[in-house]
């Protein structure tokens, strides 16, 4: 940065930018668990007072990181899901297109999926009603999105897109804590392969749970 001070708004927007670029970055490094405002400071160069006066918390820096990543995620399945997805073919046809487009492209966002894993039990907390009501509202957004994105190449499943839309995103969450196991559990399964017999394959795993999801939403015949 150029500047010691953010005076206008123009710098403090390029300070807070900096700021989720930095944790972004350190989350190509390590899990959201491990992420603490004392090591972001240090990265980002500025004092832990001064990355609360622009985010009230870690938890506030995080929710927005994944409001961040989820748009410009979608705008990737968009055409992920354009070239995948072939409108010729009968609904149950293209739900087996979609789950191989969204399972690939969902298990791709490991970071995105740490994130969705920590959303409710962990983001949501320790963060003002304005951060919270701030956070909802890109949420729902982005829900929207992803809902407009699934009708388009599946329009049968109509109403149900938003609910499927959330189901997909807590499945990515809930399955990447078991898809990437400690090393102590590696260890485990490595010395005792027996015991590794459900040792969650993400995209596989995704997969299965999304085909399952979108042919249960379909309209009976």
């Amino acid at each position: 940065m150029t500047f010691q001070r953010a005076r206008s708004a123009e710098q403090r927007e390029v300070r807070r930018r900096a700021i989720l670029e930095t944790t972004s970055a350190m989350l190509d490094e390590m899990p959201v668990a491990e992420v603490t405002l004392n090591e972001l400071s240090r990265r980002v160069g500025l004092a832990k007072t001064a990355v609360l006066r622009y985010f009230e918390s870690r938890e506030a820096v995080l929710l927005d990181l994944m409001d961040d990543r989820t748009a410009t995620w979608l705008a990737e399945l968009e055409v992920e899901l354009a070239d995948g997805v072939d409108s010729s073919r009968s609904a149950p046809e293209r739900a087996e297109q979609m789950a191989d487009v969204l399972s690939r492209s969902l298990a791709a966002q490991t970071v995105l999926c740490d994130l969705f894993g920590a959303q409710g039990g962990v983001l949501e907390h320790n963060v003002s009603v304005e951060v919270v009501r701030r956070h909802k509202r890109a949420s729902l957004g982005n829900l929207a999105v992803m809902a407009d994105l699934i009708r388009r190449h599946l329009p049968e499943v109509d109403d149900r897109a938003e609910l499927f839309c959330l189901h997909a995103l807590i499945m990515g969450g809930a399955l990447a804590a078991y898809a990437t196991p400690p090393p102590s559990l590696l260890a485990v399964y490595e010395s005792e392969p027996a015991l590794a017999v459900h040792h969650v394959d993400l995209r596989t795993a995704l997969r299965l749970a999304i085909i399952t999801s979108l042919v249960g939403m379909l309209p009976r015949p």
